[in-house]
């Protein structure tokens, strides 16, 4: 029988794993916390439901924990104590130096990049397996996009999300974790490349399937470091999450724009207050979360391709999610399938492997896949039109397109101030030349699969639209709460779009109050896309003026 000692075992996870390893043959489970006490007393209370035989002991990672860890002789060390932002590897160390198999539920960024180069070494020496971020992240997130992606000849975005029930209980380590990185720059893979965004800071609504709609924020993960560059994702890999109480995930993005304005550097002195805040705003809430993790790009057949894995929990069986995957390498190292090394929990297990886990308790997983319709253009234009234009305008907006474009643009400005309000409401660029531009382009999203989200990157500046297909088969561009109706028109030449109405919050407007624009894509000599857009207000004149070219971006181009 193989000992597993579980650090941090009384805690918001460690207790629901101990939980669930209590029924898993096999095994001695020894339950450790900084107070034995409790340690103790979990363990008796598991006693009467558990199958295998179960204790408790005190052990505090902070004091003597060689000698501790040694004393109770483990096979396999556990680590579910957290947050592990701050943490070294000593745990991981210590473990191995004893001869004993290690596991943690860490997904910090800083704790699992530099997990593998700390530990491989000396795991790969003693013939033994040290595995970082089995959890949700990495190792859940990552195994559902392997299986989506089997197979597929090109993959464009990675869109991942966690959205917990609101009356899943969260302990201060979990909150001290937010904490620390709210308002701070954390990784996104963008434009094909690994950039930085403010955490928990502009969101977005998403449907997660089994809840509706959530609004989901930018969190620290280690996903687009990895998931980036191991799958060749051309656009884009996100990591999101929402708190269902729509208090608390206000109130987070008001301490995130807080630290981000300089005004606060620490957050950590508020947690026991939002802890004790959380007794509140977690009674209108409900006992159910969820998990997406949604792809886009070409399959192995060559179709343009969306598919989603989707988790639900109910019955507030949420917070089990997280320990998943570490009782999945429990079970993968009882029955000797993971090779000797330091690294990633994400490497080690596959999807099936730590669904199976799921079986006793309220959690369900599905899978949908599906065919992108027709290029948004040819639906609007029809497919005789399309034809017509120059060959580097239908590349770029057919449905199989590259999805990030680059080249160089000019922009002219109008003048005055009120001309520089009205351009930074719209986000739109700064006056320069040869400005580095790149547009990404997603097409269809979690609320509308007959739609194009265009992300314009000038030298850093950017700004976005959605274009969708109203009801009466009209293109509509919308930008933020104002919409404008196009007039779009193809042929030899290229493209116009012209605008023919506007809207704000769905109300239209009057003509003569309507801006102008001037946007026609062409072709130059070279045969490269062209764009020139020049928007102009009445009784204001010129807005923006902006004009340039791109092209593909291949998985080998640089920035700008």
């Amino acid at each position: 029988m193989k000992r597993v000692v579980l650090i941090g075992a009384t805690g918001v996870f460690g207790r629901r794993l101990a939980r669930h390893l209590a029924r898993m043959a096999g095994i001695e489970l020894v339950l450790t916390s900084r107070s034995a006490d409790k340690a103790e007393a979990l363990a008796q209370g598991l006693a009467t439901e558990a199958s295998v035989p179960v204790s408790g002991a005190g052990l505090d990672r902070d004091r003597e924990l060689v000698a501790s860890l040694a004393a109770l002789k483990p096979w396999l060390v556990i680590d579910a104590s957290g947050p592990f932002q701050q943490q070294g590897y000593e745990v991981p160390t210590a473990a191995l130096l004893l001869g004993a198999h290690v596991v943690d539920l860490a997904d910090a960024r800083s704790y699992l990049t530099g997990y593998g180069l700390q530990l491989d070494a000396l795991a790969k020496q003693r013939g033994l397996v040290a595995l970082a971020g089995a959890s949700s992240t990495p190792a859940l997130s990552a195994a559902a996009t392997r299986e989506l992606s089997e197979g597929w000849e090109r993959l464009d975005s990675i869109d991942i999300a966690i959205t917990p029930g609101g009356r899943s209980e969260v302990g201060p380590s979990v909150i001290a974790a937010i904490l620390s990185y709210a308002g701070k720059p954390v990784p996104i893979w963008r434009e094909g490349e690994l950039q930085m965004i403010p955490a928990w800071g502009a969101g977005e609504v998403i449907d997660m399937p089994g809840l509706g709609p959530r609004r989901v924020a930018p969190v620290e993960t280690v996903d687009a470091e990895t998931l980036g560059p191991d799958f060749a994702v051309r656009s884009r890999v996100s990591f999101a999450a929402g708190l269902e109480a729509g208090i608390e995930q206000w109130g987070l993005a008001r301490l995130a724009w807080i630290r981000r304005r300089g005004w606060v550097a620490d957050l950590a002195p508020l947690i026991p207050f939002l802890v004790k805040a959380r007794r509140i705003t977690r009674l209108w809430t409900s006992d159910r979360g969820g998990m997406r993790v949604a792809i886009s790009g070409i399959d192995g057949k060559g179709r343009p391709r969306r598919a989603y894995w989707s988790l639900l929990a109910e019955n507030d069986d949420g917070p089990q999610v997280p320990t998943l995957a570490a009782a999945a390498v429990v079970r993968a190292l009882l029955a000797g399938e993971i090779a000797p090394g330091a690294r990633s929990a994400a490497e080690a297990l596959d999807l099936a492997a730590i669904e199976a886990e799921m079986a006793p308790y309220a959690i369900s997983t599905s899978q949908d896949e599906r065919a992108v319709g027709p290029a948004l253009f040819e639906t609007v234009l029809g497919a005789q039109a399309v034809a017509m234009m120059p060959a580097a305008i239908r590349t770029f907006h057919a449905n199989d397109a590259e999805p990030v474009w680059q080249g160089r643009a000019e922009v002219t400005r109008g003048n005055g101030a009120g001309i520089g309000l009205i351009c930074r409401l719209f986000g739109l660029p700064a006056a320069g030349t040869e400005l580095p531009v790149t547009v990404s382009v997603t097409r269809g999203d979690s609320l509308d699969d007959n739609c194009e989200i265009w992300t314009r990157n000038f030298a850093g500046q950017r700004f976005r639209s959605r274009l969708s297909v109203d009801r009466n088969g009209e293109l509509r561009e919308a930008f933020g709460p104002f919409s404008f109706t196009l007039g779009a028109v193809g042929n030899r030449d290229g493209l116009a779009l012209p605008i023919a109405a506007w809207r704000v919050f769905g109300v239209r407007l009057p003509r003569f109050l309507m801006p102008s624009a001037e946007a026609r894509e062409t072709v130059d000599a070279d045969g490269r896309f062209r764009f020139d857009v020049k928007l102009s207000l009445p009784f204001f004149g010129l807005l923006a003026h902006y004009r340039g070219w791109l092209k593909p971006r291949e998985p080998s181009d640089g920035p700008g």
